[in-house]
């Protein structure tokens, strides 16, 4: 048997329910993690002497390492074990939590991060991959994937908010220290509460060069676009590390291909969904995903809000992309994914640029309220059913490095928005200071909105190369053949 086994068919005595909550909360530890320290930058700035140019390291080293090791770790969970994976992701989480909180100067804070990030490649795959194969696709699974969405899209924001909370109140090292607790608990429960993992299947292995140039390369590729919009993307060390990695790409896509036993099965790609599901998770990234930075960017510049206010403002986007998420599984069964995906593409458009309207240096909030509470359902929404549809047809024993390489697809689609949309919002402040910056910075986040706008009308005619699902009944929704694969039985 092999692990997969053991998450498959894993049993009803261990309680499903108990089990998605602890799914779900593992979501919220990543998706929190992934926020918490941007309102504390400017104290851990001061506090560690960081420089201007160094102080992006302590959110990039995190997106670095995440992006760079999601297929090792998805590929990690299929032949290793789901729970194990699982327990290690949290573990790793907790103790870099703990050194990153007990740094006292940049290099050491950095390299916490960094192995946070790690923690977030082995625990992201395997905590879809758990919820995938553990209940049945149709209402079940659909149900499920809207708590984890929701655990996922509430923490976004709950991590600003928390952030502003623990910084004022404790100070910076806070926002490390609630980690430990947090994750540590987790992996404790994971022990009564996910099936123990199968002995490793005999004969597969774990194809080390594929392993190696996919790691490295995605590596390099995702540090080429976090670090290029400061070092230039003329840089030479952009240059080298961009070469390198497209190349080291290029080198494991020729070893997939000639493997016994492939890191990342290019067979996988066949499945429609599944390869459709990768470009619009790297699209819904790239544009819904950079939203909160560029809100952060208004409430704080333009508007001169504290951290504090910051997080106080995301309180009703929070709640709006938690109600989204909850729907959506609601929603995709009743309408089916595909239309459900496309539907709210064309809401969240619309919403997305209303809220680009609504930006000025005279604005109010409330002003910003309807555009902004429109895309945040509808992004809860499409946090669950893209996930949903990308795992449609995918075999249970590969569910993941299928999240591998879905969450690949998001964090480079994170990176790559992050970067251009910066890019055009900070065009055109050079120089200027006073109203007439506050003016042009203003001017620059309402042209990357509507950018990101345009990116979510083409999501559009993505989500439409979706396989349409069969109109399911309740009766149809968990077929004869088809084991109902709820954890535990």
């Amino acid at each position: 048997m092999s692990p997969s086994d053991g998450a498959v068919q894993a049993s009803g005595q261990r309680r499903p329910g108990l089990l998605l909550a602890l799914l779900a909360f593992a979501q919220l530890i990543v998706s929190i993690d992934y926020n918490i320290v941007y309102v504390a930058l400017p104290e851990i700035g001061s506090g560690l002497g960081f420089s201007a140019q160094n102080l992006q390291w302590v959110v990039s080293a995190y997106a670095v390492a995440f992006g760079g090791f999601l297929l090792f770790g998805g590929r990690a969970s299929d032949l290793f074990g789901r729970r194990r994976m699982f327990v290690l992701g949290l573990g790793l989480y907790a103790v870099s939590s703990l050194v990153g909180g007990l740094a006292s100067g940049p290099g050491l804070l950095i390299g916490a991060r960094a192995v946070q990030g790690l923690g977030g490649a082995f625990l992201f795959p395997a905590t879809l991959a758990l919820v995938v194969t553990s209940f049945a696709e149709g209402r079940e699974r659909n149900r499920a994937l809207s708590v984890w969405a929701a655990a996922g899209a509430s923490g976004m924001i709950i991590g600003s908010l928390l952030g502003g909370v623990l910084t004022e109140a404790f100070g910076w090292q806070a926002v490390f220290y609630v980690n430990v607790p947090l994750a540590g608990g987790a992996a404790l429960l994971a022990f009564s509460l996910i099936s123990p993992d199968g002995a490793r299947e005999k004969g597969r292995t774990f194809d080390l060069p594929g392993a190696l140039t996919a790691t490295v390369g995605a590596t390099l590729v995702v540090f080429t676009l976090v670090q290029a919009p400061t070092s230039g993307w003329t840089s030479p060390l952009i240059l080298t590390t961009a070469v390198a990695g497209l190349a080291l790409v290029a080198a494991f896509l020729v070893i997939e291909s000639r493997s016994a036993d492939p890191l990342m099965p290019l067979r996988l790609f066949g499945n429609r969904n599944l390869s459709t599901g990768v470009v619009t998770t790297f699209l819904f990234m790239a544009t819904f995903g950079t939203l909160l930075y560029f809100l952060t960017v208004y409430f704080q510049t333009v508007h001169g809000y504290s951290a504090m206010e910051t997080g106080n403002a995301f309180l009703i986007p929070m709640v709006c992309g938690f109600l989204g998420s909850m729907l959506g599984g609601r929603i995709a069964t009743r309408f089916g994914i595909r239309s459900t995906l496309i539907g709210s593409f064309v809401l969240g458009a619309i919403g997305t640029a209303a809220m680009a309207l609504a930006m000025a240096p005279d604005g109010s909030y409330v002003a910003l309220l309807p555009g902004l509470v429109v895309l945040s359902v509808c992004q809860g929404v499409i946090f669950t059913t893209m996930f949903a549809a990308a795992s449609t047809g995918v075999h249970p024993y590969e569910q993941g490095i299928a999240s591998g390489i879905v969450s690949t697809g998001q964090q480079v689609g994170s990176a790559v928005g992050l970067a251009v949309l910066v890019a055009i919002a900070n065009s055109g402040t050079a120089g200027l200071t006073g109203e007439a910056l506050r003016t042009a910075t203003t001017d620059g986040l309402r042209t990357a909105v509507f950018v990101a706008t345009a990116g979510i009308v083409l999501l559009i005619l993505v989500a439409l190369n979706f396989e349409r699902g069969p109109e399911q009944s309740p009766a149809a929704e968990a077929p004869a053949e088809e084991p109902v694969l709820v954890a535990g039985s």
